[in-house]
């Protein structure tokens, strides 16, 4: 049996802290890997769902094939790393390989398709003596990408390890000049047409050339690795790119458009209830990029109303239209009155929530999808109308003002036709005769002298300070007389004159003696 051995000092602590590293790492793993998920898709799934693969691409590779390229197996890795950049193209994409030294030359034009055939078309090795023609090689690569049948989306990639050191011969004798202006303008004439950039590879430790491929493409990136091993890294990057623009320009038809909602048609909504169901339709204007709304809420103006039934978060595909029943909550009309009548409005759709589309995690920086960050609204407002108000109150309205004029009525005869009592005696002024009486009852008495005339009789009800008394009223026309009658007001128990007549009130009745005019109650 093998002794125990303690380990050596200081080893476990640095054990414990891995230990703890990758249990903290793991932990981190599983709690952030839903969260990934929940970003979006990766830019592979969207360049699938694009089709970018599909989009044609024009690739010029320009590889320099000077004797500098010998140094340090530059050309061998050259040529190993072209292959996996080539295998990482489409089958549409269209390749010009092009070797440059004194002269450059087109070692193969055609399809992406086959990797292996288009390496396999490089020299086996550089020209010991060859010079650097940078500017032969790119007016030979322009000249490619000039065809009538060149791809909308186009790159110029360049490996070298050298100054632009040109034969004599050569058009470009200098790093500058009228003749890099003329392929300057070649170079923007394609951009203008097709999305052009370029990708310049420095492969040398010292000055390099590559930065002349900026003078003639506006757009061009210089790649600089730290080494050749990095050389298939920076190609990668350089087709990823390429790929990038070429969804970047399949996706500018998308800039700027988002997601509208509309009511459906569908005529007047009926709120007398207080509810009803209407149709709200969210409508994505992207013909590629799939949108999606959260903190969805829908509020109307005009008729206040409370709208239920559409979801917090939404995901709209393309072009795709969807129709939610909604609940309509709320009155029309907000004046108070409480007769019975039909109040109709308008209610104006507004929508809330953030609108954004889940591919522009991925595509950033490279792809700007510009997405109206809010739902626009368009179409008509919706129609609504309710019955609002009792169809009791009109009638309870005119029962309580019937109540109240015959209360007043009421009122009216108390005060102006209070009940008469007593008797009324009727003689001329300066006569000696005994006075005709009349007995006073009900609320009016009409009498007629003999002598001809007419009169009336009724009591008013009034407030002395003694209390309160019924007056009497009395009026009288005489034969014959025009105009409106005499009138006086007599005291209980007293006398009045009028018309020529004495009138004296009795209170407790004429006596049982008493000669009665003619008359009626």
């Amino acid at each position: 049996m093998k002794p125990h051995t303690r380990p050596p000092r200081g080893t476990t602590a640095p054990r414990r802290r891995a230990a703890v590293a990758a249990v903290l790492l793991a932990a981190t793993a599983v709690l952030t890997a839903p969260a990934a998920a929940a970003e979006g898709p990766s830019r592979e799934e969207i360049y699938r769902e694009l089709g970018v693969a599909d989009q044609p691409v024009d690739y010029a590779v320009l590889v320099d094939t000077s004797g500098s390229m010998r140094t340090k197996g530059r050309y061998d890795t050259v040529r190993s790393t072209l292959r996996g950049f080539l295998g990482g193209l489409s089958r549409s994409d269209h390749v010009a390989l092009i070797t440059f030294d004194d002269r450059p030359e087109a070692r193969y034009v055609g399809s992406a398709g086959d990797p292996g055939k288009i390496v396999g078309r490089l020299p086996k090795s550089p020209d010991p003596d060859g010079g650097t023609d940078i500017g032969a090689a790119l007016d030979l690569a322009l000249r490619e990408l000039e065809r009538s049948d060149a791809a909308s989306v186009a790159s110029v990639v360049m490996l070298t390890d050298g100054r632009h050191e040109p034969p004599r011969s050569t058009a470009y004798p200098k790093a500058s000049g009228a003749p890099w202006d003329a392929l300057h303008r070649r170079a923007e004439a394609v951009g203008t047409r097709a999305g052009l950039a370029g990708y310049a590879l420095p492969l040398g430790s010292g000055a390099s050339g590559a930065g002349q491929l900026g003078k003639v493409v506006r757009d061009t990136m210089v790649l600089r690795p730290g080494s050749i091993q990095d050389l298939g890294a920076y190609l990668r990057r350089a087709g990823d790119s390429t790929r990038a623009r070429s969804a970047a320009r399949l996706l500018a038809e998308d800039r700027g458009k988002g997601v509208t909602a509309t009511w459906r048609p569908g005529g007047t909504r009926d709120l007398t209830t207080g509810s009803a169901e209407a149709a709200v339709t969210f409508r994505s204007a992207a013909a590629h990029t799939p949108l999606t709304v959260t903190g969805t809420r829908l509020t109307t103006d005009g008729v206040p109303l409370r709208v239920s039934g559409v979801p917090d978060r939404m995901t709209l595909a393309p072009g795709e239209s969807r129709t939610y029943t909604v609940r309509l909550a709320g009155g029309v009309g907000g004046d108070g009155l409480p007769f019975r009548r039909t109040e109709e409005g308008a209610a104006a759709l507004r929508v809330s929530g953030k609108v954004a589309s889940p591919w522009q995690r991925a595509l950033a920086p490279d792809v700007e999808l510009r997405t109206p960050g809010t739902v626009a609204v368009r179409g008509r407002p919706l129609t609504a109308r309710a019955e609002t108000g009792s169809v009791l109150f009109l009638p309870a309205l005119l029962l309580v003002g019937a109540a109240a004029l015959a209360l007043g009525w009421l009122r009216w005869r108390s005060v102006h036709r209070p009940s008469l009592s007593g008797g009324l005696g009727i003689a001329p002024v300066f006569a000696a005769d005994t006075p005709g009486w009349i007995a006073l009852s009900g609320r009016r008495v009409t009498f007629q002298q003999p002598a001809g005339g007419r009169g009336t009789v009724h009591g008013r009800r009034r407030r002395t300070p003694e209390g309160p008394r019924v007056d009497l009223l009395i009026r009288y026309a005489r034969e014959g007389a025009g105009g409106r009658p005499d009138r006086v007001t007599c005291a209980p128990g007293a006398k009045a004159v009028v018309g020529g007549l004495a009138f004296t009130h009795r209170p407790d009745g004429p006596p049982a003696d008493g000669h009665a005019p003619e008359g009626s109650g």
